[in-house]
């Protein structure tokens, strides 16, 4: 019997996806959203602004890796959760790929992408990207952390949804940011960072007035991110639902549920222009996942009719569960 079990080439390409989906992430904080020093939510919100008060001598990059290590260190204290690899390694990069990769993007690049179009198309670029990035991510089982430990962790002692209490976290850290000096780099007639004798950016204090147009565009990053990441994760994890009527549906059954750890259910049906009775298998699945059994199923048996369609829901063992 074939096996449908992941093989070291869907291993070696989750870990690959991760990784491509982290530097998207970082990519869009490094191109759109740091040269137009705007603030996100969660932990890469407070690393921007530290980095901003600081006029860039402590790295975002550092203080990422940082919050996030006393995050997942307390949530394995207080939680006792285990983190995977993935996750781990998804907050090393970033971390990493934040304190290298803004200073390697070429600035006329910056310049032409985020500067020249403004802080509103680079909010929206920004949050697309980051979007994305975070959801290919999450999709392939790695994490970067930040406020959804502290939710897990409120949620634990409070009956509030983890949702609620990262969005009113998002909110606070945005809206701290009114309260913390900003230096900003002081740009030339061509929109290019102006040096000192010794070569360094000239920073000056951003206005007040400027700093509230920078809380309204964090507002409006925060909704595009999680607007554009419900949508990444709900088209990766939608479910179909499988009829097949083949003569072979012991084989397949057999295969679906050893193999690819999937529930199948064994109808009875009678084809009513044949009257002969026949068995149904009726299966759900992810939609990842189709393209793969229908694989199988063709080469168990080539004439083996089937239907798929979409479900909006599938709730229990293997799929979501029914929040309180």
């Amino acid at each position: 019997m074939p096996t449908l079990q992941k093989n070291l080439f869907t291993h070696i390409k989750e870990w690959l996806l991760v990784t491509v989906g982290i530097l998207i992430y970082v990519m869009s904080w490094s191109v759109f959203l740091i040269p137009n020093n705007l603030i996100g939510g969660g932990v890469s919100g407070i690393s921007s602004m530290i980095q901003y008060a600081t006029g860039g001598v402590i790295q975002m990059g550092y203080s990422y890796f940082v919050l996030n290590a006393i995050l997942v260190a307390a949530a394995v204290v207080i939680l006792g959760m285990g983190f995977g690899a993935k996750t781990i390694y998804a907050i090393v990069l970033a971390s990493i790929a934040l304190r290298f990769l803004p200073g390697m993007v070429p600035a006329t690049i910056i310049k032409t992408l985020a500067i020249d179009n403004g802080k509103l198309l680079s909010v929206l670029m920004g949050g697309l990207l980051a979007g994305i990035g975070i959801g290919m991510s999450i999709s392939n089982g790695g994490s970067t952390g930040g406020t959804d430990i502290i939710a897990l962790i409120y949620t634990k002692y409070h009956n509030v949804s983890p949702g609620k209490v990262i969005l009113v976290l998002d909110f606070i850290i945005i809206g701290s940011s009114l309260f913390i000096p900003s230096f900003v780099n002081e740009l030339d007639a061509a929109g290019m960072p102006v040096l000192d004798a010794s070569g360094n950016p000239v920073t000056f204090k951003m206005p007040f007035a400027e700093k509230i147009t920078t809380v309204l565009y964090g507002l409006i990053l925060v909704t595009v991110n999680s607007y554009v990441l419900d949508m990444y994760i709900s088209g990766s994890q939608q479910s179909v639902q499988l009829f097949i009527l083949s003569k072979e549906y012991e084989k397949i059954a057999d295969a679906i549920s050893q193999e690819m750890h999937r529930g199948v259910t064994v109808l009875d049906g009678k084809g009513w222009y044949t009257k002969q009775d026949t068995k149904v298998l009726m299966v759900l699945t992810r939609k990842t996942d189709l393209n793969l059994m229908l694989r199988y199923i063709k080469q168990l048996d080539p004439n083996a009719f089937l239907s798929v369609s979409s479900v909006n829901g599938v709730y229990g063992k293997g799929f979501d569960t029914i929040k309180k």
